[in-house]
């Protein structure tokens, strides 16, 4: 897997300060997407065991409430591979701190047999992860008045949540005047 780059305080992809990392590699080649570049996926700079330490060092202090994953796509099967040893680092190094995923696929494709995104190593992935924001970008649904997405049918999705029910539990807006 190849990333694109890392951000060690990122207050715009997720709950409070977060260090970011932008995946390399998407098939899914929305129209207008932010990032085309990362479509290629060695865009960058591969990842490695390295990076990985570097990203656990950005994650230690007591200010930085998280990781979030971006692309490029990280659903996409040769990133989930490389994804996975690499998030059970973060969760047993950093139990208390969230892990947001963003991903082009929906929820309900991630658990989709056929579905290109539908791998082995899915279902341990999103156990793994916090919050996923999901759904395709689509320019006629812009929205640049939502949280932490660009269009209105992407969704804030408590995966804590959503497994303690059974049930796709959605993360609530905050009313009109906190952020």
């Amino acid at each position: 897997m190849y990333y694109g780059s890392i951000k060690n305080c990122d207050i715009a992809n997720g709950e409070g300060v977060r260090v970011t990392l932008f995946v390399s590699g998407c098939e899914n080649r929305c129209p207008h997407c932010f990032q085309p570049e990362t479509w290629d996926f060695t865009y960058g700079e591969p990842f490695t065991r390295e990076t990985g330490d570097r990203l656990l060092e950005l994650l230690a202090p007591d200010y930085v409430n998280g990781l979030t994953v971006l692309g490029g796509e990280p659903f996409e099967p040769a990133n989930q591979r490389d994804l996975l040893p690499f998030l059970r680092r973060v969760r047993e190094a950093f139990p208390n701190k969230t892990i947001w995923v963003f991903t082009g696929f929906t929820y309900e494709e991630l658990h989709t047999p056929g579905i290109r995104a539908c791998c082995p190593e899915t279902e341990e992935l999103l156990s793994l992860t916090d919050v996923l924001v999901d759904g395709r970008y689509v320019e006629e649904q812009k929205d640049i008045s939502l949280r932490f997405r660009g269009s209105a049918n992407q969704r804030l999705i408590d995966l804590n949540k959503t497994r303690a029910s059974g049930g796709l539990v959605l993360l609530p807006e905050p009313r009109r005047g906190q952020s």
